[in-house]
């Protein structure tokens, strides 16, 4: 019994403090219209161990959710699966939608309390709308992430969709999201961008 209870202690102790990526982001993390397995974050945890960082990744993207969406699953979320580091890729559905940039900074805002809160590490994704909503409010919503990102000392990693988009073979009709064709290289480019902070 004794002996049990030292492997139960362990086993918990190593599942607390174990390495993990929590990715919170929208269809462009999901894997729309493929598998999972195809989806960028789970090619990602391969690519990562194999350079040498240990993590385990959770992806928790749901496609079509927005800010709010994001931050009203955060909680249950960060006691789930007590994440070291969570990615925030959320905010195009916001801009698609044309919902007010302070709204989006609002939302965004409580989910780097929260995560920070709960002794993770957030790291936030810049978010670009497409032209066609107009200068001004397409500055407006952009600007949002390098803000928070010095407001609250938290990094900022590039939209990887900026890469994707000039690559015609690699979208799908609709012209918002990759195909399963774009997804290692999203894992590869993620994982460079993602390793300093994990």
């Amino acid at each position: 019994m004794r002996i049990l209870s030292i492997f139960v202690f362990l086993f918990f102790s190593y599942s607390a403090n174990s390495n993990t990526l929590l990715i919170l982001g929208d269809s462009l993390s999901a894997g729309y219209n493929m598998s999972a397995e195809q989806s960028w974050p789970t090619l990602l945890e391969p690519i990562l161990n194999k350079q040498g960082t240990k993590i385990s990744v959770i992806n928790a993207s749901i496609s079509g959710d927005t800010t709010g969406n994001g931050l009203a699953r955060l909680s249950d979320l960060l006691n789930q699966h007590q994440p070291q580091t969570v990615l925030i890729e959320l905010g195009a559905n916001d801009g698609l939608r044309g919902f007010p940039p302070n709204m989006v900074t609002n939302n965004l805002t409580s989910m780097i309390n929260k995560i920070k809160s709960a002794g993770a590490n957030p790291v936030l994704m810049q978010i670009f709308v497409p032209p066609n909503y107009g200068q001004r409010y397409s500055k407006a919503f952009s600007s949002i992430y390098p803000q928070l990102s010095s407001q609250h000392n938290v990094p900022l990693v590039p939209f990887f969709l900026e890469h994707i988009i000039t690559k015609p073979e690699w979208m799908m009709a609709d012209g918002l999201h990759p195909k399963p064709e774009a997804q290692p290289w999203i894992a590869q480019f993620m994982a460079t961008e993602l390793t300093p902070y994990l």
